[in-house]
């Protein structure tokens, strides 16, 4: 009886919801991108999708500690996390370093273009 509980509760613990994650989406395939944050640069400067698209954005530090906020959706994302969301506002919006990492920092940034 002891092991049940245990693993019931380890099934009910083991899947974490995203921060950021958005209810309710459905149908179609999830856009992901992972992104490379290194010196005062993302690898990933474009992430193109179309309204509705559910997006997944996975944050990876090569160099340095970063994070990345994602500004007209008010979503962050930390290290070796990921966000999930559903691109409903048409438009350009801007990605930048969350974590101050030296005079450069403002140099770090991206663009979500959602057509």
């Amino acid at each position: 009886m002891f092991l049940s509980v245990i693993v019931l509760l380890l099934i009910a613990c083991g899947k974490e919801v995203e921060e950021g994650s958005e209810a309710g989406a459905t149908g179609g395939d999830t856009k992901e991108f992972i992104i490379m944050a290194t010196t005062f640069k993302f690898d990933v400067k474009e992430i193109k999708v179309k309204q509705g698209d559910k997006v997944k954005i996975t944050l990876k530090n090569k160099k340095g500690h970063h994070a990345l906020k994602l500004e007209g959706y008010n979503k962050q994302v930390r290290p070796n996390r990921s966000i999930s969301f559903v691109a409903n506002k048409k438009g350009e919006f801007e990605y930048k370093c969350a974590t101050y990492c030296g005079a450069d920092h403002k140099k770090m940034i991206g663009k979500l273009i959602v057509k």
